[in-house]
């Protein structure tokens, strides 16, 4: 079965939705300008510590003197801002909306900003249809977080995505030159079996992956400086050879591990490190 699109219909637009939806897509294309590499990171599953990897990555960019940016995609359970250190209230002015800034000036967007303390995200659908208009609707925030947002020159900004695989086809739509997307996994075999699913989905939408980060990798002894396995599993490798990918890093569960920075500064000049 075949749906048409706005697009597709014919006659009068008398909505005007078409065209409001092609010039939000103009705003992204010219908000993006500036901006050198967009990576998105995704993972099959939630509870692997995809938003504490975007955190790192992003730390580490800023303490390089970078200039990078973080956008919150998941917009029902928005995390990064705080790993971040991000605090609203957002400016507005003329040019469109300020991201809030983090630590070492990470610019960030978010739905936290958004929503009072403790509510949950709520949608205006039409009552006994939000299983229809829901998946429109979080496109469409998505689409205005890109369109805009006063991102400004950067090096790189990272698009901290919902688990699973649904928002990845409408990212590559919205940002047609994703530089690429990165998985995260912990070593489990559920995880596997979760995120291999996830970036078949980002590979058959045509989007580079371009790496893994298997997270909780292992945990170092109290007494002595042995890491020994947290999961049973060997994830991120698996995924990385299925995949024909690099394994980016193997991060310990302890996140004040003095491995910890120098790994993430290793994820950070392989994603930032131009293609062959």
């Amino acid at each position: 079965m075949k749906f048409r699109t706005y697009f597709d219909v014919d006659g009068v637009d008398r909505s005007g939705l078409a065209s409001q939806v092609a010039a939000q897509h103009d705003r992204v294309h010219q908000r993006l300008g500036t901006v050198r590499r967009v990576v998105a990171i995704m993972s099959g599953k939630g509870g692997v510590g995809k938003s504490y990897c975007t955190a790192g990555i992003a730390t580490a960019a800023a303490h390089g003197d970078r200039a990078v940016g973080v956008l919150d995609a998941d917009l029902r359970s928005p995390t990064v801002a705080r790993l971040l250190d991000a605090r609203g209230p957002l400016a507005v002015d003329a040019d469109g909306v300020r991201p809030a800034t983090g630590i070492g000036g990470v610019r960030v967007m978010s739905s936290e900003f958004l929503l009072d303390t403790g509510r949950p995200l709520a949608w205006q659908e039409p009552e006994g249809h939000a299983f229809v208009w829901r998946g429109t609707l979080e496109a469409g925030a998505l689409r205005e977080f890109l369109a805009d947002v006063v991102w400004g020159e950067l090096d790189l900004l990272l698009i901290d995505l919902p688990p699973g695989a649904d928002g990845v086809a409408d990212l590559r739509t919205l940002v047609p030159d994703l530089s690429g997307i990165v998985a995260i996994t912990i070593p489990s075999d559920e995880s596997e079996r979760s995120v291999s699913r996830a970036m078949r989905a980002a590979h058959e939408a045509g989007i580079p992956l371009l790496g893994v980060i298997e997270n909780m990798s292992g945990v170092r002894c109290a007494g002595c400086d042995h890491i020994g396995p947290l999961f049973t599993g060997n994830a991120g490798k698996a995924l990385a050879a299925e995949f024909g990918i690099p394994l980016l890093a193997q991060i310990p569960f302890d996140p004040a591990s003095p491995d910890t920075p120098a790994l993430w500064r290793q994820v950070l000049q392989l994603l930032l490190r131009e293609p062959a």
